[in-house]
């Protein structure tokens, strides 16, 4: 029994290398940029396929290092969900779409590399889908977009779907910007995540808010 505890350590210590590895290069280079042999070697791999025999395809990769993070922003954003209960405020929702995300990348320390590997995925043709599957699978999530609706009766079908689309690049964008500045050490607008996601709060209640043109 003990060698086999020994054996999963090392396998958990391993996969956990190569997900922490993977995850800086996709965010500084690309995902289809690097090779799993550069993965294996960055995480301290002498062989080159451990990233195959650990996670299978790229794509699978790619999964893996997504659903190491949804676990604890869905934590957050189900704490902040219970406090809301049912709000009126178009501005709470915001924040739950924000704030476990910004939490999140302030827990890990600096430097992280999430948000711009998300940024990075959300824009490759061929692997936008994952986040889109594994985006609809978070109940958290899905009650924070009925939240709104229910806030917004008054927009057209077209508008919130828009509108949506427009939160979302937002709020991928704006913190990977942010977190590459913090990693390279230039300075940001906002002193602290927190004050970020504030400031992105603010921005989405306006984008929610705004007026629809007529006939456009």
């Amino acid at each position: 029994m003990t060698g086999k505890t020994e054996r999963a350590d090392r396998v958990s210590v391993t996969r956990e290398r190569i997900l922490t590895a993977a995850e800086r290069l996709f965010a500084e280079h690309g995902v289809f940029a690097v090779s799993n042999r550069q993965v294996s070697e960055a995480a301290g791999q002498g062989n080159n396929a451990a990233v195959g025999y650990h996670f299978g395809t790229k794509t699978h990769l790619v999964r893996a290092i997504m659903r190491k993070h949804a676990e604890p922003v869905e934590r957050i954003r189900e704490r902040m969900l219970a406090d809301m209960g049912d709000s009126a405020d178009v501005r709470d929702w915001a924040a739950c779409l924000v704030r476990p995300v910004t939490e999140h990348l302030a827990a890990l320390g600096s430097p992280t590399w999430h948000a711009r590997f998300i940024a990075q995925v959300v824009t490759d043709p061929s692997l936008r889908a994952i986040v889109a599957e594994e985006t609809r699978s978070s109940p958290s999530l899905r009650r924070t977009l009925e939240g709104f609706h229910r806030c917004l009766p008054e927009l057209p079908a077209e508008v919130r779907a828009e509108r949506g689309d427009m939160a979302r690049q937002l709020i991928t964008h704006m913190c990977a910007e942010r977190e590459r500045a913090l990693a390279e050490g230039t300075p940001t607008p906002r002193a602290s995540w927190h004050d970020a996601a504030t400031g992105l709060i603010d921005a989405l209640v306006g984008l929610w808010l705004a007026p629809v043109t007529p006939g456009s």
